[in-house]
């Protein structure tokens, strides 16, 4: 019996069963497994496996890719899993080869949920993570990162288009620190004028100008054993720059009008929607300041470069809306769906938030569609990128465009020709990485990406 004719079987499954092949492309979904997940059948087919079943594992210490490499079985690994309702749950699992029929080599997985006091583990049950809505590979990626961060004292640069959701990841890391039992404080450097600016961060004592009436803390002070949120860094006057720098390598300053420095103990998170990089090379920003901000820095996708998450976040806003409006919406049909993963959202996860907000309000029904939008959504499509690995057409995040075949690497198997392909088109382009992505329609940190994968 072929693989492809024994889903009934595996459906009678307790347990959740995939299979994989070599390029990790799910090739069996069964029924318990979907329910576990969250993702149909029909979506998980033909996807990346750690699209739809993703867990801190994913990056590091592959149980599949130990049972394909070792050609042993990986038995009871306990790991954690983010469904598609953003649930994160406990599972236990083993993986497998497994040839059949003469046909590749695959790989097997089964998963059960565990209880929590079986998990062997000390997640808490809210976890900070669990609040974020993410679905795309990068995402869920920069997620792994931020796990094994947090429980540092490092500072953390986060970079990012404006509406991205830096903020919500500044207050994540704080949560998952040592720290969170700490104030988290924030403070927008392109908010207040640059006179107001270093009294708001570091205080001032009585006298210290007119209005000067009592001793005043900084933002500073109130984070003290916590967490401190410098948003829009990049804005910060050149003078505040090296007192910050002072402050940061000190741990203590001087408030406005004071004669003795106040010492603190606190981590510092800062973001940015400008290229710092380039703004210390213009004299901007001061460069120790840059260096001594980003010990971490993190790069969070604009929206239109992650298109898994659309859907995902629209529905969570969309629930959001409908309860503080009032109103009866709960779904958004395929049409609406697909208006929304085609938009460019210049706005970004911001903009995605007030949209459906307008959809909501307009609504008088349970179902969203195109007339509940904007008109303006149909005129600003997401540019398309043309993969250069098979796409599938209900794969969350992928996209379903192929290479012409006359333009395709022939022999070997899959993974050989998109390595080839990659090595063809450098050689191309004499190994320009901004030539070579945009000959090949990606950006220049997939196509990084995918030569790390391969070696290259």
């Amino acid at each position: 019996m072929r693989l492809t004719e024994s889903t009934g079987v595996f459906d009678a499954l307790g347990f959740g069963f995939f299979v994989v092949d070599e390029g990790w492309n799910v090739l069996l979904f069964n029924r318990e497994a979907e329910r576990i997940t969250g993702f149909t059948r029909k979506e998980a087919l033909g996807c990346k496996c750690s699209e739809i079943f993703h867990t801190e594992f994913c990056n590091a210490r592959c149980p599949l890719q130990q049972a394909l490499v070792s050609g042993g079985r990986v038995s009871r690994r306990q790991v954690h899993f983010l469904t598609r309702d953003n649930r994160r749950v406990a599972l236990e699992i083993s993986a497998a080869p497994f040839t059949g029929s003469g046909e590749r080599p695959m790989g097997v997985l089964c998963f059960r949920e565990v209880l929590a006091d079986q998990a062997g583990t000390d997640t808490p049950a809210d976890d900070p993570l669990r609040r974020l809505v993410f679905r795309h590979p990068l995402m869920l990626q920069l997620l792994d990162i931020l796990r094994m961060v947090a429980p540092t004292d490092a500072s953390v640069l986060l970079t990012g288009e404006t509406g991205t959701g830096k903020g919500l990841l500044a207050k994540a890391l704080h949560d998952l620190s040592r720290r969170r039992v700490g104030p988290f404080v924030g403070v927008n450097c392109a908010a207040l004028p640059d006179k107001l600016l270093e009294s708001e961060l570091f205080g001032y004592k009585k006298g210290a100008f007119t209005d000067a009436r009592a001793d005043k803390p900084g933002m500073f002070e109130l984070a003290q054993g916590g967490t401190i949120f410098l948003d829009e860094i990049g804005d910060l006057p050149s003078d505040l720059q090296a007192k910050l720098l002072q402050a940061l390598e000190e741990r203590r300053f001087y408030p406005l009008g004071a004669t003795k420095p106040v010492s603190v103990n606190v981590r510092v998170v800062a973001a940015s929607n400008l290229d710092l990089a380039r703004r210390t090379t213009e004299g901007l920003f001061r460069s120790d300041l840059y260096y001594r901000l980003r010990v971490v820095e993190l790069h969070i996708p604009p929206l239109r470069e992650r298109s898994a998450d659309i859907v995902p976040l629209a529905e969570l806003f969309l629930a959001r809306a409908a309860e503080r409006y009032a109103k009866r919406a709960t779904h958004l049909d395929e049409s609406a769906k697909r208006l929304l993963s085609a938009y460019s959202f210049p706005g970004n996860v911001r903009e995605l938030k007030h949209l459906m907000e307008h959809a909501v309000i307009l609504s008088d029904g349970t179902t969203l569609t195109p007339a509940h939008f904007p008109p303006q959504m149909a005129v600003h499509p997401a540019p398309t990128a043309p993969m250069f690995h098979p796409g599938h057409p209900t794969c969350p995040g992928q996209a379903a465009q192929r290479l012409p075949e006359a333009e395709r690497v022939q022999g070997g198997s899959l993974l050989e020709r998109e390595r080839d392909l990659l090595l063809q088109a450098l050689s191309e382009n004499d190994w320009s990485i901004l030539q070579t992505a945009a000959q090949l329609g990606i950006n220049r940190t997939t196509l990084w990406r995918r030569m790390r994968k391969y070696g290259i």
